[in-house]
């Protein structure tokens, strides 16, 4: 599972990163975090193709971390649904409509994952890519509107993260990690009108031996409370 990760680079470099314009509700001066937890609003790259035959443009957005599906009756839902198995992404109810069109990228500088020691004890391990560049995490998108709220109400538009099976680079430390897109699978994720389950679901693997490091942090950061970058300093 992904129930934590940290996104300091400021949205203006990330948009530059991933070929991408600043979304008109992202703040160019979005304070950073170390502490990102669901139910928070997330920086995500979504894409459309502005007519047939053009390339894609790629929008830096907000979502809310925890996909609210639009079928919820209320918005709690989402508190729960912050990871989806690549296994079942494709046919479980709460997620297929959202990867058949609206299937997203949640930068991030990294991501935690906590290792059950033999004391029984948990060590959380901060994990980033080794070549220092952001994390690409495959995701998907869904907006959800009130039933009860007035008809100019705009909808919550939400996310999550797709994890699958642990790779090499996981050392053991837990049998789940986000699924990190490449750049050159990028497009591929992106495009709304892909209709290639199949290829798609390649994507939804573990990365490559050597593409992720990680080291042990301390134990702050298992409240939310904490935020700072003390947090992802190596112990």
């Amino acid at each position: 599972m992904c129930g934590r990760f940290a996104l300091f680079t400021p949205p203006v470099r990330l948009a530059r990163y991933f070929q991408a314009t600043l979304g008109d509700d992202v703040d160019p001066e979005q304070p950073p975090s170390w502490n990102v937890a669901p139910t928070t609003p997330v920086l995500a790259v979504r894409a459309h193709r502005p007519a047939a035959g053009r390339p894609l443009e790629r929008t830096l957005t907000l979502l809310r971390w925890g996909l609210i599906p639009s079928w919820a009756k209320d918005p709690s839902t989402g508190s729960r649904l912050f990871n989806a198995r690549a296994e079942s992404v494709t046919n479980r109810p709460s997620f297929s409509s959202a990867f058949a069109s609206r299937r997203v990228i949640i930068p991030a500088d990294g991501f935690y994952e906590w290792h059950k020691l033999n004391s029984g004890a948990k060590q959380p391990h901060f994990f980033t890519r080794a070549d220092g560049e952001p994390l690409a995490m495959a995701g998907v998108a869904e907006s959800w509107w009130d039933k009860q709220a007035p008809d100019d109400m705009p909808p919550i538009r939400s996310c999550t993260i797709i994890t699958t099976s642990a790779g090499p680079d996981m050392d053991g430390i837990h049998d789940r990690m986000p699924v990190i897109l490449s750049p050159d699978a990028f497009d591929r994720w992106l495009d709304p009108e892909s209709e290639d389950v199949s290829e798609l679901t390649t994507l939804l693997r573990p990365t490559p031996s050597g593409t992720i490091a990680h080291h042990p942090v301390g134990p702050r950061i298992g409240s939310f409370r904490n935020d700072d970058p003390q947090l992802i300093e190596p112990i």
